[in-house]
This record gives C-alpha cells, sequence and structure tokens, in this order.
C-alpha cells in the first residue's frame, strides 16, 4: 500500500505540460478537479435510496446515518476540495 501511494504520488508530482506557464490551471489542478468530482459523486450516491415501494408505508430507513451524515459531509467537503483545487497554484 505504501508503494501504491509513492507511486501515485510521483505520477502526480511529475505531471507537467510545457504549456503550464501560459494557462490558468495547470495538469495537477484538473486532477485535484475530478478527484473532488468523484468525491462529490460518492456522496450522491450514498444519499440515495431509502424510500418505500407502498407511499402507505413509511421507511425509517431513510434518515439512516450514511444518509442523514455521512453523505452531506462529504458532499460538503467535495465542494471545498474542488474550491481549492481552483485556486492553487503550483
Amino acid at each position: 500500500m505504501k508503494q501504491l501511494l509513492n507511486n501515485l504520488r510521483a505520477r502526480f508530482n511529475a505531471a507537467t505540460d510545457k504549456n503550464d506557464e501560459q494557462m490558468p490551471l495547470t495538469v495537477r489542478n484538473y486532477v485535484l478537479i475530478i478527484a473532488g468530482f468523484v468525491v462529490i459523486l460518492i456522496g450522491m450516491v450514498l444519499m440515495t435510496g431509502g424510500g418505500s415501494d407502498n407511499p402507505e408505508v413509511f421507511n425509517y430507513e431513510m434518515f439512516s446515518w450514511r444518509r442523514i451524515t455521512l453523505a452531506p459531509i462529504l458532499i460538503v467537503g467535495g465542494f471545498a476540495f474542488e474550491i481549492y483545487a481552483l485556486l492553487k497554484r503550483f
């Protein structure tokens, strides 16, 4: 696992483009933006479900910890990470 993280870190640090100085966002920024989007998407997927097929029956599963706490934290954290990814200058 440690080797994998070091390999990913080395690839991220090596990601450059010859036009980086001319562009407002670099390749690294785009990688961070995609990572933030994935976190937001995971939060949205965790928030789905919990409904009932029968409108006469109330399903308490919609108030699970995953939907009420974890998913919104991931979504807000993903948006905060997106702001960081856009503002970070490499």
